[in-house]
């Protein structure tokens, strides 16, 4: 499957599942909870980092574009129109974070999906919050996909970090700013510009985007071990830390 397949695949995957939890109005709540929630934990987790002037525009890049609760309906369609044109527009980097970028988006809103399913069949059994998400992650489990979704966010990081190293890029955006504006590509256009920028103030600091991701990946990681370790103390303690709940 090629660039404009896998992007156009993983758009109508994303609408799919949308259509799905819209069509219920309880299901889309607890689709609205469960990100809300989520969005909450990656602020918790990296607190430290969103106060820093050298990693606080990188954190805040990630929370708003790849973890928080935003609509992307827009960015998505997009995508999907101009994924046919995307390789002869843009450079293969470009087109690379791109495909990388579908494919996160649409794993996170199978879990998002399968994590609100779960979320209201535990309603009955389960009144805090932190105790019910930690039974939801491990009743839709999936390790190894969960896994592959952290490693798609520092792909994603990584592809945006070289883009900075590519030569008149930054000069290429600029110009494309109102033509995109012009045809409707403002999302899209609003993604790459932003991210170029965050990673290319990182870039300036030999080694700090590397460092940044590699605190992404281990704290990632680690929370995950801890949410699908056997004893749920350990999950819930973890989970209950990064939230910030007393």
């Amino acid at each position: 499957m090629n660039a404009a397949e896998t992007i156009r695949d993983a758009v109508a995957r994303v609408a799919a599942l949308r259509q799905l939890s819209a069509s219920s109005p309880s299901l889309l709540a607890a689709v609205t909870s469960v990100k809300g929630l989520q969005a909450r934990r990656f602020s918790g987790t990296y607190r430290d980092l969103l106060a820093t002037r050298e990693y606080g525009a990188a954190a805040r890049f990630f929370l708003v574009e790849l973890y928080s609760e935003k609509d992307y309906s827009q960015r998505d369609a997009q995508f999907a129109r101009i994924a046919g044109a995307l390789q002869r527009i843009f450079p293969a980097q470009v087109v690379g974070t791109a495909v990388a970028l579908a494919q996160l988006h649409v794993l996170t809103e199978e879990f998002d999906y399968a994590m609100a399913a779960s979320w209201l069949q535990s309603k009955s059994t389960v009144n805090n919050e932190v105790d019910r998400y930690l039974s939801v992650w491990q009743s839709v489990g999936r390790s190894e996909d969960r896994s592959k979704q952290l490693n798609l966010v520092i792909e994603i990081g990584s592809e945006l970090e070289r883009l900075t190293r590519t030569p008149g890029l930054r000069l290429m955006l600029r110009m494309m700013r109102r033509p995109a504006m012009a045809t409707g590509l403002g999302a899209l256009q609003s993604f790459l510009e932003a991210g170029f920028d965050t990673f290319a103030g990182m870039s300036a600091q030999r080694g700090r985007a590397t460092k940044f991701l590699e605190m992404i990946r281990e704290r990632e990681a680690t929370l995950m071990a801890q949410l699908f370790a056997t004893e749920t103390a350990i999950g819930r303690d973890a989970l209950t830390s990064h939230l910030r709940i007393e």
